[in-house]
């Protein structure tokens, strides 16, 4: 399918690479700072959730899907997935130092620098609050913030549905944070790019005085600066293609990732 999308455009695209349809928030960044190139969305749905499974799982999935990418063609990959990012990327790194392979972290530093000594609650999956690379990030700007790391098992299984809204989430996230006085939240960060998608939801819970951090717009302009230095954006000007798979290999999961695409960033 790959191979046949590239020889049908004629430019190898950017593999965008989740454990489900999270990664569409990042996508929808990448697209807005790069449309002409073509992308080719993979998510994993079929092996979601990523973030409760151990380190060793995650990096074989990882490592095993950005491997196939690579074998047919693309030209760089975006694993737009923290848990994904913490497992294997160095290691992706290391095995193909010529391809741009760009990871993502939670969008810590943007919230900490938001306000002096601001209380930053950080959403993520058990395994990317579990990683050393978590706490190394963390470790980073403990002097300058109240930094809580909040693990949220439970709510990537909503985006994976296609549940954004309604009562049953609304009373997921206020049960995930009954355990905070809201009134002193400066800032919360997005630490799965599934998240984004119930900001909505979020700020009804949260109040419109927290501020929202997430990393996709970061990606975006950290992937247009390799490929730059690499010699490969495309400098056409007609927009580029979008092709979709996922490991679930059903049109409502295919639908949902369009759906989200077309949501207003």
């Amino acid at each position: 399918m790959l191979g046949d999308f590239i020889k049908r455009t004629g430019k190898a695209p950017i593999a965008v690479f989740d454990s489900g349809v999270g990664g569409i928030s990042v996508l929808r960044e990448l697209i807005a700072l790069m449309p002409q190139e073509n992308f080719y969305y993979y998510g994993d749905s079929a092996n979601a959730p990523y973030g409760t499974k151990g380190l060793e799982e995650v990096r074989k999935l990882t490592m095993d899907h950005v491997d196939t990418f690579i074998r047919e063609g693309v030209k760089a990959v975006v694993v737009a997935c923290n848990t994904a990012t913490s497992a294997a990327v160095r290691l992706l790194r290391l095995k193909y130092e010529d391809i741009p392979i760009i990871g993502i972290e939670p969008a810590l530093k943007p919230a900490v620098l938001s306000k002096e000594n601001p209380n930053v609650v950080v959403m993520a999956t058990p395994m990317t609050i579990r990683e050393e690379k978590f706490h190394n990030l963390m470790d980073r700007y403990t002097h300058m913030a109240h930094i809580i790391p909040l693990p949220c098992p439970g709510l990537m299984e909503y985006i994976e549905h296609g549940d954004i809204q309604g009562e049953e989430l609304l009373t997921f996230l206020e049960k995930l944070f009954d355990p905070f006085d809201k009134q002193k939240l400066d800032a919360v960060v997005l630490g799965c790019t599934h998240y984004p998608f119930v900001s909505r939801e979020l700020r009804k819970v949260l109040g419109e005085k927290v501020a929202l951090f997430d990393g996709g717009e970061g990606v975006a302009r950290e992937t247009r600066r390799r490929l730059a230095e690499k010699g490969l954006l495309n400098e056409e000007t007609k927009n580029g293609e979008i092709l979709f798979v996922n490991s679930e290999n059903t049109e409502e999961k295919i639908r949902l990732c369009k759906k989200l695409l077309a949501l207003p960033r």
